[in-house]
């Protein structure tokens, strides 16, 4: 399986904790690695907790975002989160669908 498509999940956090940080990451660690859909890479985190960043490998990011949609829409920090889905490897003129996370 080769794992060239992304998506990758830009957020602002600005939270003093760090553990609804690191559950999220548990969380679409184990989803994604369940699913079978692909890996998740790690994740990023501004050292004053403004914003961060999760990283997700596959052979297809629509499915892979599919898979981990429901983990992030229930984690509040996660509302205006910008998510990118590449839709090929990584190098110049590949597709991307990007959207913001609006949460009800």
């Amino acid at each position: 399986m080769i794992n060239e498509q992304a998506v990758i999940i830009e957020f602002n956090y600005g939270l003093e904790e760090d553990e609804p940080f690191y559950d999220l990451s548990d969380k679409l660690r184990v989803v994604v690695e369940e699913s079978g859909f692909g890996e998740y890479d790690g994740h990023e985190m501004a050292m004053d907790n403004s914003d961060g960043s999760f990283y997700l490998y596959g052979p297809d990011a629509k499915k892979l975002y599919e898979v981990i949609r429901k983990t992030i829409e229930n984690t509040p920090f996660m509302k205006g989160a910008n998510i990118r889905l590449r839709l090929g490897p990584p190098e110049a003129g590949v597709k991307e669908i990007s959207f913001i996370l609006n949460l009800n």
